[in-house]
């Protein structure tokens, strides 16, 4: 009874493409969607900053507090198995809503500094029931194309990352000059609620789902232990150094540029806002060479260029028409190799693990991430702007070192079918 009408096989290739392709749009729908809290009070420093009166320290917390969450909530989840034992929907949706209400309360309850810092690192915590499981799922949908999979997961979390940005920069937001953050922050929340809706009513896994994995907490060492992964790993941790520290600060560089040459500090803020969501255009060409041309040589060709734009950004400080230009060259490659990583570690990996092996993979990036988001005031004050991103360089300089490395090894012909 199993053989269809030769007329029906383009009829059921044709549905079974529309059902993959319409998943992997809700996916990336509700990725974008939820991730507007990750940097929803990072936007809204300045105005924070005029009504909390922030420390520059206390700034740079605003985004460490979320990336410190998260950590915390990866290892636990590492640990527990979580991403490969429970729904991954219905672990996206639940922590989508905890992150939208944790991230709303600030804006709603007279917390304090400390209080909102709490707040946004379990917003951070929240956001590890996310971003694994989202490219876990949206992995169950590709076997040839899972850097363009992962790579539009990737671009919809960088374009959700820079909205609080735009809404800031948007006058309906509120009179010119400095727009109300109890806005912006109400904004992400409820952006983050219509995700979980997605996430939970419309997305459904795909076929290369790997069967619900028995609990063993040793699994979370086994992406550090096997050599391959390893590699693919070094070169993640070597693009965090850069990515959110460059996030963080660039916007901040670019209003401070638009000020000292009397331009306009709402181009400024749409700088900022263009400058984080090019890179998701570069996720996505990323995804689409990396599939055919090769995952390693793309990851390559992308930190060497993030890496130059590192050293030459400063220098162009007093010149905001041409730091602008170099900072949207800068976001678009910055981030293009992200989901490569994460797609090389769900090829090497036992595919009973692969989201033990993405939230152990991304924990310990942002982990790094502390410490380079925390690094840049005091440098911004001893080395002033110029030099400060130079250091940045260092990550994209280490990453290039592992995937020549990784490239020589007999697992490389496991990535991207073939092309590493």
């Amino acid at each position: 009874m199993g053989h269809h009408h030769p007329h029906q096989r383009p009829l059921l290739r044709r549905s079974a493409s529309w059902r993959k392709w319409r998943n992997m749009a809700l996916l990336a729908a509700s990725e974008l969607l939820a991730m507007t809290l990750w940097f929803s009070a990072s936007a809204v420093a300045p105005q924070l900053t005029a009504e909390w009166h922030l420390s520059t320290s206390q700034q740079a917390w605003l985004t460490m507090s979320v990336q410190l969450g998260f950590v915390a909530g990866a290892l636990l989840s590492a640990v527990l198995n979580l991403a490969d034992r429970l729904d991954s929907r219905y672990l996206f949706a639940a922590s989508a809503c905890l992150g939208a209400l944790a991230n709303a309360a600030i804006a709603q309850v007279e917390v304090g500094v400390m209080g909102a810092l709490g707040l946004r690192a379990l917003t951070g915590m929240a956001m590890a029931g996310v971003y694994p499981p989202g490219m876990k799922l949206m992995a169950s949908w590709c076997k040839h194309d899972r850097g363009l999979g992962i790579g539009l997961l990737v671009g919809a979390l960088t374009l959700g990352s820079a909205m609080p940005h735009l809404f800031n920069a948007l006058p309906l937001f509120g009179e010119a000059g400095m727009p109300p953050w109890r806005t912006v922050m109400f904004a992400s929340s409820g952006l983050a609620f219509v995700s979980a809706a997605i996430a939970a009513c419309l997305v459904e896994p795909g076929p290369f789902l790997g069967a619900p994995a028995p609990f063993n907490w040793a699994f979370a060492l086994q992406a550090l232990r096997d050599p391959a992964a390893r590699l693919a790993n070094f070169g993640y941790l070597g693009h965090m150094w850069e990515l959110y520290a460059m996030w963080a600060w660039v916007p901040m560089l670019l209003l401070v540029s638009y000020e000292q040459a009397a331009w306009s500090l709402q181009g400024a803020r749409l700088a900022g806002f263009g400058v984080i969501a090019a890179g998701a255009a570069g996720c996505v060409l990323a995804g689409l060479l990396a599939d055919r041309v090769g995952r390693t040589a793309i990851v390559i060709v992308s930190l060497v260029i993030s890496g130059s734009c590192a050293l030459v950004a400063g220098w162009l400080f007093a010149s905001p028409g041409l730091l602008t230009v170099l900072c949207l060259v800068w976001g678009f490659a910055v981030v293009a190799d992200s989901a490569q990583f994460s797609a090389a570690v769900s090829e090497i990996i036992d595919p009973r693990y692969v989201g033990t092996a993405l939230t152990v993979q991304t924990s310990l990036g942002f982990l790094l991430t502390l410490l380079t988001i925390q690094v840049i005031p005091p440098l911004i004050e001893s080395l002033g702007w110029q030099w400060v991103f130079t250091v940045l360089a260092l990550g994209p300089a280490f990453g290039v070192w592992s995937m020549l490395r990784l490239r020589r090894l007999p697992a490389a012909l496991r990535l991207a079918s073939g092309h590493r």
